[in-house]
């Protein structure tokens, strides 16, 4: 059986959202950040070198990073969330599974550790602030008729963009992005994620 290592206020509501829409059985261990330094707790550096959530573990192996997890996960137990290898909608899938921890994912944390910084950030708001709508535009772009970024249904790219579409909408932007904010509405409605949020929390 599928474990997930899930870490509260942490990217690895994806991973719930995605067994929950899988549907196959699963368990789930939740860890809570320090208060303090709000960092992940000891316990997950004894399963893996770097500490970090998520992280599943299946048949005595374990597995890290959001997007090794999802397409894992999709290829073993929902292929249908994958396009077939050589189309151009495969090549597309692959561009954002990259997309959404690369290049979305930098000025994402960029705004968020130098927003730390008060004043002494000031002088790099705008840059990020421009880099920040930069891919959020470029999310937007892709978006297709159906509300989906490489299928017409819920695919393993919906899962790893949702991260960054939230975060849009976190940041004010939903006026600015009407087709990432009916994409956030619509993940959000599903009954899958929103038993997620109830057995995980955001």
């Amino acid at each position: 059986m599928i474990k997930l290592h899930h870490l509260n206020r942490s990217r690895s509501l994806r991973i719930l959202w995605l067994l929950e829409e899988i549907g196959n059985p699963y368990e789930f261990i939740t860890h809570i950040r320090d208060e303090k330094t709000n960092l992940a707790p000891p316990e997950l550096l004894a399963l893996h070198p770097l500490g970090k959530s998520p992280m599943i573990e299946l048949d005595g192996e374990i597995v890290i990073e959001s997007g090794a997890i999802t397409e894992f996960l999709c290829t073993t137990f929902a292929p249908q969330m994958i396009p077939t290898k050589g189309t151009p909608a495969h090549n597309r899938h692959l561009e954002a599974m990259h997309f959404a921890e690369g290049s979305a994912m930098t000025p994402i944390l960029l705004n968020l550790y130098v927003g730390r910084l008060g004043e002494a950030g000031a002088p790099l708001h705008p840059r990020i602030q421009s880099e920040l709508d930069n891919h959020f535009s470029y999310m937007e772009s892709i978006l297709r008729p159906s509300g989906h970024f490489v299928l017409d249904d819920l695919s393993a790219a919906d899962i790893m963009l949702s991260f960054p579409a939230q975060i849009a909408m976190r940041l004010e932007r939903r006026g600015k992005y009407p087709k990432l904010a009916a994409f956030v509405d619509a993940i959000e409605a599903r009954p899958a994620f929103q038993r997620a949020v109830e057995k995980g929390g955001v």
